[in-house]
Order: C-alpha cells, then structure tokens, then sequence
C-alpha cells in the first residue's frame, strides 16, 4: 500500500513567501536588438556617446539670421536682410550668413555658420528678388535647437532597472544604440499532471471523466506578463516515472519549474516524492483557502513551485506568490494599477481559521463607484476565472466582511477593468444576441431563481427571469420576449411523445433543468396541472417520470443528451432544437423579462440595455420560436 501524505504544520503565508524569496530565479543579463527591446528592463546604465541632436538644428521654418541684425524689427519698421540661399533638413549647408544676410531654412535643418536665431516665416515678408523685411527682433537662440538639447554626450541616458516602453526605445534610437543589455527574462517550464488531462485540440472523452488542461496556458499567460518566459512541457500523468523525466528535462532548462496538479494528499499524488527524491523539499501545506496544497523546493539547479490543480486555486497562488518572485528576478515592478479599492457589495461571512483568498468580481454602482463581491463556484469550476477579476484577503480572524465595508483587491491581471453591465439570471440565446450590441457587459447564467435572490440582495444591474415569477423582488422592468418550449425530443419524434402525460405514462429516460431554470418551473407548473387533471399528488408524477430530477445547467444541455442518445427527452426550447436537427414537442410560450436593479436605473449600460431591448425584433427574426412582447 502506497503510503498517503499528510499535509502537517501548514506553513504561514509569510514562510511560502519567504520560501520563494529563497530560490535563485534571475537570469543572466542578455543583449537584445533594440527592435524587441520594448517591455524588456535594461541591466546597465546607458550613456550618451554623441549629443543629440548633434548640430545646431532649425526648430521652425524660416530665415536663419543673426540676431543682432533683427534688434529694433517690427511690423511698423522692419528689417531688410539679403537672401542669400537656402538650407533644407538633411543636406550640409553651402552658405554662410554674413551682417545683413540671411538664409531661407526648413524645421530640421543644420543652422549654416554665421546664424544664431530663426525668424518664422509667418513674420516675415519677401521684397523684390533676394531682399527679405524681417518684422519682428528675435534673441539668439530663438527657434534653434542647439547641438545636446536633447541629451549630451557623456550624459546619463537611462539607468539600470529601467522598464523599456516606446518612450525609451526612442531614446535609444537617437543615440544610434541597435543592441541593448537587458535582464534576463527567468525561463518557467510549466508541466500540468494528472491522468484526467488533455491538451486543448485533442479528443475529449468526457465518458472517461477528462477535461481540458486549463492550468497550463491559463499559468503561461501569467508568467509572461509578469516579465517570464513561459515554456510549456508535454503534459505528465500520475506516473512517478514519466513525472520525473518532465520535471528534471525542465530544471535543466528552466530557472524556475512550475506544475499544477498531484500536490494534495492523495496516494496517487507522487509529485511532492519527486522533489524529495531528486531535490528539497521546502514546504509542503500553506494555510490558505483556496491553495492549501502548495509545494516549494528545489530540483537539481532550479527553483520548484507546486500549485494546486483546480484552475481558481492556481491562478490564485501563482498571483499572490509566484508572480512577484518572477517580476523580482525580471526586474519588472510591481503594476500600480495592480491593486484596486472598492466596498463590499454584500455581506460574507467566513471563519476557518485559516487566511482566505477570496475570489471576487468588480462592478460599477450608478455614481461609478467600485463595487466588490464575492465570486464562488468552488475551486473546480474553470468559469470562475472570467468570472472573478482579482482576489481578497480575508485574515485568519476574520468573522465576515460587512456590507459597505472598504477591501483591497488584487487583481489578477492589471488589465482587469470592471464590466459595463452585470446581468445575472435565465440562460437564453436571444439574451446571448443583444449583450453582444453592449460594451463589455459581463453575465452570469445561475438561472431565474437564483438571479432573483442575488438582485434582491442589490449586487447585479439586471436579472433575466424567465418562466413563473411569483417572489416580491423590487425591481424596474425594463422589456422582455416570449420563447417557445417544451420537450426536446429526437428528429422524427420516435417514440411519438405528445406532452408531459408521455413522460409520466411512457418508459422514457427524460433530462430536465437545474432548479434555478425558468424552465423547469414551467414544466413543474404544467406536472401540477396535470396531477391535479387526474387528481393525484404532483410528488406522485414527478416519481413517474425517469429523470426528472437529473439536471444540468446550460439551456442547450439537455438536449445535446438527447441528440447523444444519452435521453429520450429534455426540457427546452423549439429554436435549441430547430439548431440542432432535432424534433420538438411544443408546451407553450414562456415570457422572459430582463428587470433592473432600482439603484441603477440611472447607470449608462442600463439605459443602453433598455434601448437594445427596444430595438430587438430584427434579432427575432433569426431565432425560431422568438417574438417580442
């Protein structure tokens, strides 16, 4: 029997930082060509070796003059100065400014000896062939830029530790420099485990029980905009043998390994035995939530991080613990924009002793105020990664953090920016169709039941119910549809269902939708009708029919079931199963309405959806079983 490790003496968050501060993640410095040097951070100082501009250079056009021969010059008693050639940008001047002469000159061009000062052209006035009346006085130096202007030689021109954007790269153009030293970009090999993965674009056997490998583009991103390079290593099963190939083929290549996966307390997690085995073991175990199960060593000559497997948990130990690290050994700062400040949507309670990085997504209220609540769908759940935008941490003491309270947020990326819209509610393709006529709305599908509660509790702009709506929600109703469902069934109808009376009295395998779904309160309503017809408990008819109560989420679930084989039947609507090539029982029109929240009546998105809403029958159109109402 394979022996099970325990995680024992969890490790603070402050020991797993310091852990990582311990291992050697920085490169050597590297020379680039100035043409990718952008985002990279310079390793040296770099000094002017010319000045620049390295000739005195008209500002403006004009005539180079001395200045001195313009004293006393304006509009009532102007100068006459002698033309007596002219300069352009980018050609050696082949006169000379003499008392009394001047010299026609183009922006950017080398001031011709004996000039010191240009006066514009729009002060001056052509006399005869070759005389000029100058009608303004102009000081030496006027709309001249002298030779180190911009930077002289021998001066400081950019310092270590300097983040190349445009700006920079500019500079380094004019002092002719075509190869920058750079800090070194630490190299991160990124191997995911376990048995149940596969690379997107390879056969998924759900049946099988695999899923796609999130972890290692979702970490690969992450590594690089924190300054890394990200390389990505074949994927790595729960074989201690090929586990321990991938990890040490990657520390000889990589000054950092990173793998997500077989870092809990299981018997057929061997990751942490590889460390053992062929490096140091740091820590195993920190006291977080989510991320509980994270590894630190060494293997060989590379640093090792473990992150745990579910998607949220290792994006968020990647964000509070590895990226700093990677940044540090990059010489990349921190992000400014990285950290937010906002007030709790809604109340949340905690307590497990433990500190908590709280997944939480951002929103908007009407005076454009940020607003933060919690986003929970388990640590497992992949959509959680679009749906939350950064992470709260919540001390090991902490009861619960209150309504309105103040709360720091780190965000995943420093490009997060809030939604222009959260919606929340029914799942349905015509909503599908006009959020995408929004800017940046962001939806969350938990159903009509579940959209209620959460708008009652004031945290989305909108809910979208669907079905029978008898709960006391204050809300604005700003427009709606009517759908056609029923029961999906296969194309031709088969077993020649006729409505709900075929699921009760037929040996049919039926799938319906989770609790939370307009739909399924629909087809309650109509199982009740029908028990009633027959004067029976609605309890006894939903007993009769096979797999009322096996549920799915999505409005299109159950019936690509049903076009699988997997059913004879499924709960949804006439334009999922036109779509689909399936046939379809009709039960009636259902009306959708999208309700908004009383206190952002006033917010830009919420009138914009109201205006989408007004404008929607051409969106119909494209839909069966679809009208507006």
């Amino acid at each position: 029997m394979t022996e099970r490790k325990e995680f024992r003496d969890l490790a603070e968050p402050e020991e797993a930082h310091a852990a990582i501060a311990s291992l050697d993640l920085e490169p050597e410095p590297e020379s680039v060509p100035l043409a990718e040097a952008r985002g990279r951070v310079l390793a040296e100082r770099v000094d002017a070796e010319l000045d620049v501009p390295g000739f005195d250079r008209a500002s403006m056009d004009g005539y180079a003059v001395r200045a001195k021969d313009t004293f006393g010059a304006d509009e009532a008693d102007p100068a006459t100065l002698e033309l007596v050639g002219e300069v352009h940008a980018g050609a050696e001047p082949d006169v000379t400014v003499e008392p009394g002469t001047c010299a026609e000159i183009s922006t950017g061009a080398v001031m011709p000896p004996g000039a010191d000062a240009v006066v514009i052209v729009e002060r001056t006035e052509e006399r005869g062939e070759n005389e000029i009346e100058i009608r303004t006085a102009v000081a030496p130096g006027d709309s001249v830029m002298f030779a180190g202007a911009d930077i002289a030689a021998g001066a400081r021109a950019l310092g270590p530790g300097t983040l190349l954007t445009p700006r920079e790269i500019g500079l380094l153009s004019a002092l002719g420099r075509d190869e920058v030293p750079v800090r070194g970009r630490p190299r991160v090999g990124i191997v995911s485990t376990g048995d149940e993965l596969v690379r997107p674009g390879e056969t998924l056997q759900s049946a099988r029980g695999q899923i796609y490998d999130v972890n290692s583009y979702t970490i690969a991103a992450g590594v690089e905009e924190a300054g890394g390079e990200a390389v990505l290593y074949p994927h790595a099963g729960d074989d201690y043998d090929e586990m321990e190939r991938l990890l040490l083929r990657a520390s000889e290549e990589c000054d950092l390994v990173l793998s997500s996966g077989s870092t809990s307390a299981s018997a057929v997690d061997v990751i942490y035995r590889v460390i053992e085995d062929r490096g140091e073991l740091l820590l195993h175990g920190v006291a977080v939530k989510p991320g509980k199960p994270m590894l630190v060593g060494r293997l060989d000559d590379s640093a090792y991080v473990g992150l745990p497997g579910y998607p949220v948990s290792a994006l968020t130990i990647f964000r509070t613990f590895v990226a700093p690290a990677v940044r540090r050994a990059a010489g990349v700062p921190e992000p400014q924009t990285a950290t937010v400040s906002g007030k709790m949507a809604v109340r949340e309670r905690y307590g497990e002793g433990r500190m908590r990085l709280m997944p939480v997504g951002l929103l908007e209220d009407e005076a454009g105020e940020t607003l933060v609540y919690p986003v929970d769908k388990g640590s497992g759940a992949t959509t959680s990664l679009v749906e939350a935008d950064g992470i709260v941490e919540v001390h090991p003491d902490t009861e619960y953090l209150g309504e309105g309270e103040a709360v720091d947020v780190m965000l995943f990326s420093p490009d997060v920016r809030p939604p222009s819209l959260l919606g929340v509610g029914e799942d349905d393709p015509l909503l599908n169709r006009l959020l995408d006529r929004l800017g940046a709305p962001r939806y969350l599908p938990v159903g009509s039941r579940e959209g209620l509660r959460r708008l009652r509790d004031g945290v989305p702009d909108v809910a979208v119910v669907a079905g029978p709506d008898d709960r006391d929600v204050d809300s604005v109703d700003l427009g709606g549809w009517r759908r056609e469902w029923g029961l999906v069934v296969p194309d031709g109808n088969p077993a020649n269902i006729a409505g709900v009376s075929s699921l009760v009295d037929d040996d049919l395998r039926f799938v319906n939708r989770d609790s939370n779904s307009g739909l399924r309160a629909s087809l309650g309503d109509q199982v009740a009708d029908l028990a009633d017809e027959r004067g029976v408990s609605r309890r006894d008819l939903v007993s009769e029919i096979d797999g009322f109560d096996r549920s799915v989420k999505a409005s299109e679930s159950p019936a690509r079931r049903v076009l699988a084989g997997d059913a004879d039947a499924g709960v949804g609507l006439r334009t999922t199963a036109d779509r689909l090539g399936l046939g379809f029982v009709s039960l009636g029109w259902q009306d959708v309405r999208v309700r908004a929240n009383p206190e952002r009546t006033g917010k830009p998105s919420v009138d914009a959806f109201r205006a989408v809403l007004d404008e929607a029958d051409d969106r119909t159109d494209a839909l069966s079983g679809y009208e507006m109402s």
